[in-house]
């Protein structure tokens, strides 16, 4: 079986198929999309969060090695992101929504069984991209909330919505729970894993609820593409700059390469609905990125070989 048709029926169908869903249920039922995404915030996000932290298995040093290529690579990503914002002289809601398309990316269903296949199941790869996968669950309920509120707010305020949201408890909590070694009770920790498991149907379930919601438009076409340009094509780029600046080879430099070049995650449609900040741009960058991925995926796993 070839990368393409992997990634198509493995990646794309399935979700395609939660996101079709989604739309079904809104068309039939007109579903409260608001109550999804207080559900997604305070429920479900929390509790992906907290078990991936506290299951985490990676070292002190390859955690370094990764935490150190996020932040040049994320600082990167950023500036790049805020110069097209710049040059295309976004107003309103626009410069967040396309800040979140592109810096918030698939790295837990999308990502990890793409790891899985490129890398046979290595457990040093899947460590690498357990890491990636924890900071992108961590950023949205803390960066991503703060930036799509300090716009309409000064920063105490905006820093006040922050700690309003579960995941600033999560965090502290799960890595001492982990780091004393205290174990949690199986009554209390079955339903956590239950929880956590319900995340991705939700999120997909919402964003084919805002999908059905929104009227397509071919108004921030050019907008679409570029965010999809920025997430496939030019993130990817810049994790290959990154790790050769670093001096990483081999499969370090290989699975960081490719944690970069997945499709928008389904956390910008979630802040998008939750703060009522362009939510159709923001759906269909997801849609879209997921779509194009099929073909960008493929290039960049076929150039990582040679790291």
């Amino acid at each position: 079986m070839t990368v393409f048709t992997h990634i198509l029926l493995h990646n794309v169908i399935p979700l395609s198929i939660m996101i079709g869903l989604g739309v079904a249920l809104q068309r039939a039922f007109r579903l409260d999309i608001r109550t999804l995404s207080k559900l997604n915030f305070y429920f479900f996000s929390p509790a992906i969060l907290f078990t991936l932290l506290y299951e985490s298995t990676f070292t002190a040093h390859i955690a370094f090695q990764v935490l150190l290529f996020f932040v040049v690579f994320y600082t990167s990503l950023l500036a790049v992101v805020e110069l097209f914002i710049r040059l295309r002289r976004l107003k309103g809601g626009m410069p967040t929504a396309m800040r979140n398309s592109v810096i918030f990316y698939n790295s837990a269903n999308f990502a990890i069984p793409l790891n899985q296949l490129v890398f046979a199941g290595n457990p040093f790869t899947m460590s690498i991209q357990l890491i990636i996968m924890v900071i992108q669950s961590l950023l949205p309920s803390t960066l991503g909330i703060y930036t799509i509120n300090a716009q309409r707010m000064s920063m105490s305020e905006a820093l006040k919505v922050v700690f309003t949201f579960p995941a600033i408890y999560v965090v502290p909590i799960a890595l001492l729970l982990k780091g004393f070694a205290v174990p949690i009770p199986q009554p209390i920790y079955t339903p956590l894993e239950y929880i956590a498991q319900a995340f991705i149907a939700t999120a997909l379930l919402t964003l084919g609820t805002q999908l059905g919601n929104m009227k397509w438009s071919l108004g921030k076409l050019d907008l679409l593409f570029l965010s999809n340009g920025l997430r496939l094509l030019v993130s990817p780029a810049l994790g290959f700059l990154v790790v050769w600046l670093l001096g990483y080879e081999g499969l370090l430099a290989q699975a960081l390469v490719l944690s970069c070049a997945v499709p928008t995650s389904l956390s910008s449609v979630l802040l998008a609905v939750e703060f009522d900040n362009e939510p159709d741009f923001a759906s269909q960058t997801v849609f879209a990125s997921t779509v194009f991925s099929i073909f960008t995926v493929t290039l960049v796993i076929a150039l990582v070989q040679g790291l």
